[in-house]
């Protein structure tokens, strides 16, 4: 065979083999391929309705709630009144106090309930009932609880050991308290499912390996159960302390923010000031008072988010 015939032989068989090569190449996710045509103009006709929702409802009152609240004259009006220096003191303390003593809570008692007995199964049940019920009765029910000496646990004092209870609301810390107990009972079933989600998905072969070379329960926890579920821990942590700062169903239902106003938060400040007093550019001005602590907040959030991310 002449070389012009090999030559012509050997593009023949190039030209066959080349669309084979690019049909098995792979192709790009469709997320990277850009759209055409009818397919462009479907995806806008999809995305429009749910931009729309977007700017309607997340937009628009962010950025009318921080032009309400643009003036620094209403918050040189907020450092002179002294129920705000005591809102603020409140918040702090709340959600420093209720969400770690939650959390810390939940973690312990994720563990009770993976047990794997039939009992536990159903106790599991009830505990996350208060979780399912509506935030408005269940904080008016604490409130009844503890509104006087007629109240169901000062009449159960009474009845069982004989002592006088105290008038809950009449004292600013035992009030406090009264918010606080009632915030870790709503809302602590929630974090206990997420992290009992979390341990479940913790191989078992690490537990028995660790107990082949005489690990007890306490290296367990500290050595295998705590190092797993740091990261989804403090994520839980970031994100119950950005709802608990707004949160302002618990301090209204259960104290009032009583005694005397003592027990209000920053939420139920903003609520008095564009109510009560007709002043909503104070409420609002409240409430963004409080975006120093919340933006390191959300920021490390996103960072442990973000690291999550790579991990997996």
């Amino acid at each position: 065979m002449s070389f012009g015939a090999r030559s012509r032989n050997l593009v023949a068989m190039t030209d066959f083999a080349l669309p084979s090569v690019s049909a098995n190449r792979p192709q790009p996710p469709f997320w990277r391929r850009s759209l055409h045509g009818s397919e462009l103009a479907w995806a806008i006709a999809f995305v429009l309705p749910y931009l729309a929702v977007f700017a309607v409802f997340v937009l628009y009152p962010m950025g009318y709630g921080l032009w309400m609240g643009k003036d620094p004259t209403l918050y040189a009006e907020l450092v002179d009144d002294p129920n705000y220096w005591k809102a603020l003191v409140n918040t702090l303390v709340f959600v420093g106090v209720a969400v770690n003593v939650k959390m810390l809570a939940a973690l312990l008692l994720s563990g009770f309930f993976m047990r794997k007995r039939l009992w536990i199964k159903g106790l599991l049940v009830l505990y996350i009932l208060p979780w399912t019920l509506p935030a408005v009765p269940a904080y008016l029910s604490f409130h009844w609880m503890f509104v006087s000496q007629q109240g169901l646990l000062d009449t159960l004092l009474q009845a069982v050991f004989g002592i006088e209870g105290p008038l809950w609301f009449n004292s600013h810390w035992l009030a406090l308290t009264c918010n606080m107990a009632s915030y870790v009972w709503k809302w602590m079933p929630l974090w206990t499912l997420i992290l009992l989600a979390g341990r479940m998905a913790i191989p078992e072969e690490l537990y028995e390996a660790a107990k082949v070379d005489g690990a007890g329960p306490v290296d367990l926890f500290f050595r295998i159960t705590v190092p797993l579920l740091t990261n989804l821990y403090l994520i839980s942590t970031l994100i119950s302390t950005i709802w608990t700062v707004s949160d302002f169903t618990v301090t209204q239902f259960v104290s009032d923010g009583g005694p005397a106003m003592s027990t209000g938060v920053l939420a139920t400040l903003g609520i008095s000031y564009a109510l009560d007093r007709a002043q909503p550019y104070l409420g609002v001005a409240a409430g963004l008072s409080i975006l120093p602590v919340m933006i390191p907040i959300v920021i490390m959030l996103m960072r442990k988010l973000r690291s999550s991310e790579v991990q997996l």
